[in-house]
């Protein structure tokens, strides 16, 4: 990939995921619906990446995009 995503925000996204409901989260940065795709990296060298989670609850969902553990946030917006 040679281009860098948009960094979305400086801080994770709280969300609720339930078990077994896929979602797509936006690797570019740029889509309106952050931390998900709407489909605004279309013309670029980005793809959303599907996860479905095992379980239900809160998770911290990354929106600087430069996590080592997508979609989840590894506290890598601080060195930003």
């Amino acid at each position: 990939m040679s281009e860098k995503p948009t960094i979305a925000a400086k801080q994770p996204i709280e969300v609720t995921l339930t078990a077994g409901n896929e979602i797509w989260f936006c690797t570019c940065g740029k889509s309106a619906t952050q931390p998900f795709c709407d489909g605004a990296h279309k013309g670029s060298d980005f793809s959303p990446m599907g996860y479905t989670p095992e379980s239900s609850g809160p998770a911290w969902l990354c929106q600087c995009k430069q996590t080592q553990t997508p979609p989840f946030c590894d506290g890598s917006h601080n060195a930003l």
